[in-house]
Order: C-alpha cells, then sequence, then structure tokens
C-alpha cells in the first residue's frame, strides 16, 4: 500500500555546521552562507532568552537583531575547537556574552549622560512572564519546539512533492498525539481510504518525523556522533 511516508537517508558527516568549520579558513562566503542558514532557526529561542533576561519586548527584538547582526559580520568563531561543537550550545555563550558587553556598554553611556536602557525586571511583552521558566529553559524549550516545526516543514515539503498534500494535513495533527475515539474513521472517510490505511500511514509518518528531526538536529553539530546527545535534550526541553 502506497502511503506518504518514504524511507528516509541515513544521516551524513557534513552538516551546515561542519560546513562552517570548514570554510573558516577559506571561502568566507560560504561559511556565512552556512551560518547564516543555521541562524535562521534560532531567532526565536535567542528572543526569548533575552526577554526573560528582563529586557522589554522592543528591547529584546532590538538586542537579538543586533546579536545576529554581529555574529554574521564578525569573526567569533576563532578559537572554536570543532571536535564536540553544538551550534546550540555555541549560540547561548556568545549571546550571554554580547549582553554581558551590551550591559557594560549601556552603563557607560549612563555614567556619561546618555539614554538609560530599560531596567531590568521591566517587561511590556505577555510572554515574557508566560511561564516560569529560567532564561536558559526557555531557550531550549523554543530550540526544541522550532526543530519539530522545521521538521513538520520537511514532511510537508515531501507530501507537496509527491501529490499528497491533502492527505498530509488532515492527518498531520495524529503525528504530536493519539486520536480520539473515531478521529481514524471520520480521516478514512473524508480522504476516502481505509481506516487501516490512515493507521498505517500516520504509523510511518512519525517514523519519518522522527528522522527529519534527527536530520535537524544533526546540522547543528560537528559530529554527528552526538545526535542522541541532542535528541535527548530535546525531550527533556519539551518535558520540563
Amino acid at each position: 500500500m502506497d502511503t506518504l511516508a518514504q524511507r528516509g537517508s541515513p544521516l551524513f558527516a557534513t552538516t551546515q555546521w561542519t560546513l562552517v568549520f570548514a570554510a573558516g579558513g577559506g571561502n568566507v562566503t560560504a561559511k556565512r552562507e552556512a551560518l547564516a542558514s543555521l541562524c535562521q532557526a534560532y531567532w526565536e529561542p535567542i528572543h526569548g532568552y533575552i526577554l526573560r533576561r528582563g529586557y522589554g519586548e522592543e528591547t529584546a527584538k532590538d538586542l537579538t537583531q543586533e546579536f545576529f547582526a554581529r555574529l554574521l559580520k564578525n569573526d567569533w568563531l576563532t578559537g572554536l575547537t570543532r571536535e564536540g561543537s553544538k551550534f546550540r550550545a555555541f549560540l547561548l555563550v556568545a549571546v550571554k556574552r554580547f549582553l554581558a558587553v551590551e550591559n557594560e556598554h549601556r552603563c557607560a553611556q549612563k555614567r556619561g549622560g546618555g539614554v538609560a536602557p530599560i531596567p531590568l525586571g521591566e517587561r511590556d511583552s505577555p510572554e515574557a512572564v508566560a511561564t516560569e521558566d529560567t532564561p536558559e529553559q526557555a531557550y531550549d524549550r523554543s530550540w526544541a519546539l522550532i526543530v519539530i516545526d522545521r521538521a513538520i516543514g520537511r514532511l510537508r515539503a515531501e507530501a507537496q512533492a509527491s501529490g499528497r498534500a491533502v492527505m498530509f494535513e488532515r492527518l498531520s495533527r495524529f503525528l504530536p498525539t493519539d486520536p480520539e475515539p473515531g478521529a481514524y474513521d471520520q480521516a478514512a472517510d473524508a480522504l476516502g481510504i481505509t481506516r487501516a490505511t490512515v493507521a498505517m500511514t500516520v504509523y510511518r509518518l512519525r517514523i519519518r518525523l522522527r528522522e527529519q528531526i534527527r536530520t535537524e538536529v544533526a546540522d547543528t553539530l560537528s559530529d554527528t556522533r552526538l545526535v542522541e546527545d541532542e535528541m535527548r535534550a530535546l525531550i527533556r526541553a519539551l518535558r520540563a
């Protein structure tokens, strides 16, 4: 029986993060393109982290934009070792250092009569107080949700390419949770297939989703042997 799910390809040693290292001493354009591609997925995690450090919404947005602008412009990878490097961990250390420098700069401006920064603890965004997460927990949770969202996007693209977008949209709601009684029957009637086909397709989609999550995670590692560690970190972030 032909379904949406397809056999996944194995993880390769070359990832976007390893491309950053590989291009470090050579093609600067290639390095920046690889780094920019990685950064695209991390805007929300970094923004959430900065918010929970006590900055107001607009200030947090400005700082997030400035952080990524400097990351892409400057050679912040100098001295970073390839072995065991995780982009998630590197980025968290980088933003902590960035904020420390920014705070020093703002304090200096204040002493010199510059514009005072928004006081720590002042928040103007409901999102900033939505949970009791620490900044690090908020960062990891947002990272995990982004990884899953991007993995689902990969599945959606596969479905569209194979002409099965309607089936995917109907069944993708079953990916994160078990169906309510009768839900598979309703989906089967709507799609004109059997309940058994619905159940098998969802089962295979879940397998494929895990493969795509692993691929997304692997792209942020310099060593794909660390994938299982990051997968466990992702699960912990969602359960926290």
